[in-house]
């Protein structure tokens, strides 16, 4: 399978020797580990078959977040911590864009305007949902940052997730209405003020055209996921969670200088190809690697860590309501099982297929030029 990394490795020197001066330290770091990554620059171990003697080396990942081939162990441990904090209710999916004119001031800015929009959109759902005309109590907002189109355009926009109901002022848990949570019209336009007024606070310096703040913004509300089954829940979340701009799945052929790749439209569900210069390629990923620091999925409401005490006597509630299933709380789901790859040890030997794979010893990290031609062996 053609990867990310193999058009770094083959086209990243050309890339560094003409943007270095203005890359970020992390678009640099995320090439370089991408390019090691599971390889043998990044050490690991060796195993030896006890039936045919060939050896078998497992080598490191590099966990870099940006890594099409890292995130599966990463979603598998999010996942596991989110069982605990799931409810057994239905969700909904809410999803908040910016105009066009305000994504170049998104890009220059990014520690500052990604946390703005992400706590723009946790809140402007925290305070509708309040009003007793909708939910009438305080819910819970799982917020997480995406940055791309399906052809890697930059387009930043805040995925939340919710679940179908609050806790009242009295303790009580208050479930919304069926198929509805809050008016998205009415939640745009919340949205769009504590933008405009977390900038005006945190941003006065930026030059914003007024015209931004008097259009109609787009918030998009999917229809709820109604299965109260903590695994279907998980598995929704897992599609999102660590997701980035392009999976290796996707890439077609690196040739001529030159990538081709498939997207889905995401009006009529077709898939396309597209084909681009091997620079603009990885101008286009690059940008989608975020900021250090920069946190893609928080927490609010009734999810943030200041509230567990509420969250566990809501948890507590709905257990003894007989009409809605308890959370699992036993044996490990099988999305997780299904993500987290097993040690090589004990395995069957890949090449005889008879023998035990039996492990041997460690493997060194190994210094190789970041932009090299060939994988070890």
């Amino acid at each position: 399978m053609l990867e990310v990394a193999d058009i770094f490795r083959i086209y990243g020197k050309e890339y560094l020797d003409k943007f270095t001066a203005k890359m970020p330290p992390t678009h640099r770091r995320a090439m370089r580990d991408m390019i090691n990554c599971r390889t043998a620059s990044m050490g690991g171990s060796w195993y030896e078959c006890d039936g045919c003697g060939r050896r078998v080396y497992s080598y490191h990942s590099c966990k870099n977040r940006s890594c099409p081939k890292c995130h599966g162990k990463d979603t598998a441990r999010w996942l596991k911590k989110r069982r605990e904090e799931l409810l057994p209710v239905g969700y909904f999916h809410l999803v908040f864009s910016l105009p066009e004119e305000l994504r170049p001031h998104v890009r220059s800015n990014q520690q500052a305007m990604y946390t703005i929009i992400m706590r723009a959109a946790a809140k402007s759902i925290i305070k509708l949902a309040a009003d007793p005309h909708y939910v009438g109590g305080l819910v819970g907002v799982m917020a997480i940052l995406h940055t791309w189109t399906r052809t890697m355009v930059y387009h930043p926009h805040v995925h939340c997730l919710v679940p179908a109901g609050g806790i009242t002022p009295e303790g009580q848990w208050k479930p919304s209405r069926n198929n509805y949570l809050v008016p998205v019209k009415a939640l745009s336009t919340i949205f769009r003020g504590m933008v405009r007024d977390f900038v005006a606070k945190e941003l006065p310096e930026l030059d914003i055209p007024p015209a931004v703040w008097k259009r109609n913004w787009v918030v998009f509300s999917k229809p709820p996921i109604d299965n109260p089954n903590p695994q279907m829940v998980l598995k929704y979340l897992s599609r999102y969670v660590h997701r980035i701009a392009i999976v290796n799945s996707r890439i077609l052929s690196i040739d001529g200088g030159k990538v081709t790749f498939k997207y889905q439209d995401n009006k009529t569900g077709q898939w396309n190809t597209m084909t681009l210069a091997a620079e603009e390629f990885i101008r286009r990923f690059l940008q989608h690697v975020l900021p250090r620091g920069i946190h893609k999925v928080r927490y609010y409401g009734l999810w943030n860590p200041a509230h567990r005490e509420k969250l566990k006597q809501v948890q507590l509630q709905l257990a003894k309501d007989k009409t809605q299933p308890a959370p699992q709380t036993g044996s490990t789901l099988s999305i997780i099982t299904d993500v987290v790859s097993m040690p090589l040890d004990q395995k069957v030997c890949p090449h005889c297929k008879k023998g035990v794979l039996k492990y041997k010893g460690v493997l060194l990290r190994q210094k190789t030029s970041m932009t090299q031609q060939t994988r070890p062996p």
